[in-house]
């Protein structure tokens, strides 16, 4: 099993249709990164149609969160598969809540880096209701998209008190169109983060 204590790690926060893959897909051509959406691994693992796929998708649709330990067992095992080829891990959507983060650093990688991007409810129900209509994915529909920024609030905001008063946390206001929010990330990736 590779060391993956050694790796470079940024953990990116927003809310649902924030543009933290839009973001990821930028940092990655610039830098390199490996790109790991613990809701992405969720999603593959429910395509595979096991039964841990099926009883993902039942929690998926309800708008709840998944345990940790799978979370965490998803993530660890992609970045094992990417450790030798990749400069640093961008995970996308992680942590949720703060043990998360703090089981995340203990028993993974220590993060370098938290970039929350944030962006209004208004913004975000927009975007998904918006991608909703392509997406073919459970939860961007309304119902759902009102219960997941819900959940957004109530477990992420600890988490972004915790790494703030950590000095690990950078906001991004990203109200603004995709290639002026990266400007102020790569600003922040070139200040924080030695590659």
């Amino acid at each position: 099993m590779t060391d993956l204590k050694k790796a470079k790690v940024i953990f990116i926060v927003g809310g649902p249709g924030s543009g933290k893959g839009t973001q990821c897909e930028k940092l990655v051509a610039k830098y390199g990164f490996t790109h790991l959406s613990s809701g992405d691994l969720l999603r593959a693992e429910v395509a595979s149609g096991s039964d841990r796929g099926k009883e993902l998708n039942a929690i998926m649709q309800r708008g709840e969160l998944v345990s940790l330990d799978i979370a965490l067992q998803l993530i660890r095992e992609a970045m094992q598969a990417k450790v030798a080829t990749s400069k640093g891990f961008l995970i996308d959507g992680y942590p949720r809540e703060v043990e998360q983060g703090i089981r995340f650093e203990k028993e993974i990688a220590p993060c370098q880096l938290v970039l929350y991007v944030e962006v209004s409810d208004d913004t975000m129900v927009k975007r998904l209701s918006h991608r909703g209509q392509t997406s073919g994915r459970v939860d961007d529909n309304e119902e759902t998209i009102k219960k997941r920024l819900k959940t957004f609030h109530d477990a992420t905001k600890p988490v972004v008190d915790h790494y703030s008063n950590q000095g690990k946390l950078r906001k991004v206001n990203a109200e603004a169109a995709a290639d002026a929010v990266f400007g102020e990330v790569s600003a922040i990736v070139d200040k924080e983060i030695k590659l």
